[in-house]
């Protein structure tokens, strides 16, 4: 929905405040989607770690959307592994976003011949383990994404260890580099990979999402879009909101001959609970359409 390193001087759609969260919620919801994935900040636009700022953003949101589902965070460099999941623990979202592996992730500028930024994202085996704990003992489904194929078959040993319950929900992400390339072959393959009764959705990275977007809707997997991912509309202008985005990728479910989901059915297929206090809600969402 708002990612944690783009800031408004790169897009000025980017929600800041617990207002801004809610009001691109509403266009998010209206357009399609049925979860969101949130990065809290601070209302300067800083990235927060803290669980002040994730509760006051998610209340802002459920205050409007009421029906939504929520997925919070756990990704960061250089955080403290406590920082990055007391927001689970203490708010225990439906989902909660789990990195499955270490990888290089870097941003290379062909004009410049030089990286833009270029870190190690360190995702050991004893982190994921102590992050799944977390997210069991609080009754948080996991939502693992996968940055190339080694992260799927890091599943395996939590799968056998009884921290992963099956179906296991899996978010194939394609186009960082040091990870997938960004290309549909790709996501076939990753998506072949898969434990038999898993959910998956894609996560393209940049301009190249549509295309992954419309070859998951062929494979018969779900979509992630929204401004943490890419900035873009198909025609190359510059979205104006996580709602515009959204929009957009329910058209292209459509055209591919599925239909979207709201969010009971995405919960459906998530294998969540139900809410206990059922929303009147427009029914216009993916499946399960989740935007960042």
């Amino acid at each position: 929905m708002s990612g944690v390193a783009a800031n408004r001087d790169q897009c000025p759609a980017i929600p800041y405040t617990p207002e801004d969260y809610a009001t691109e919620a509403r266009r998010a919801r209206d357009a399609g989607a049925s979860v969101l994935h949130i990065h809290a900040r601070y209302p300067d636009g800083r990235p927060s770690f803290r669980v002040e700022e994730y509760k006051a953003i998610t209340e802002a949101i459920v205050a409007e959307v009421p029906d939504i589902v929520i997925n919070l965070s756990t990704g960061a460099v250089g955080v403290p592994i406590e920082q990055r999941v007391h927001q689970i623990t203490e708010l225990r979202p439906e989902l909660g976003a789990l990195n499955m592996g270490s990888m290089n992730y870097a941003k290379y500028s062909s004009q410049r011949k030089a990286f833009v930024f270029d870190f190690v994202f360190a995702n050991p085996f004893n982190e994921i383990v102590y992050l799944l704990e977390q997210m069991n003992a609080a009754g948080v489904k996991p939502e693992c994404e996968c940055f190339d194929t080694g992260h799927i078959g890091n599943t395996r040993p939590l799968i056998d260890m009884g921290l992963l319950h099956g179906p296991v929900q899996f978010s194939l992400i394609l186009g960082v580099l040091g990870g997938a390339p960004p290309e549909a072959r790709t996501l076939g393959h990753m998506a072949s990979l898969l434990p038999d009764a898993s959910t998956w959705e894609v996560i393209g990275i940049g301009r190249t999402q549509w295309g992954l977007v419309a070859a998951a809707c062929s494979l018969g997997g779900n979509v992630r879009v929204g401004l943490e991912d890419n900035f873009y509309v198909p025609a190359g202008g510059m979205a104006s909101s996580n709602g515009e985005l959204v929009e957009a990728a329910a058209r292209l479910v459509e055209l591919s001959g599925r239909s979207v989901a709201g969010p009971a059915e995405a919960r459906r297929l998530l294998s969540l609970q139900d809410p206990p206090v059922e929303t009147p809600a427009a029914e216009a969402t993916m499946e399960p359409m989740r935007h960042e």
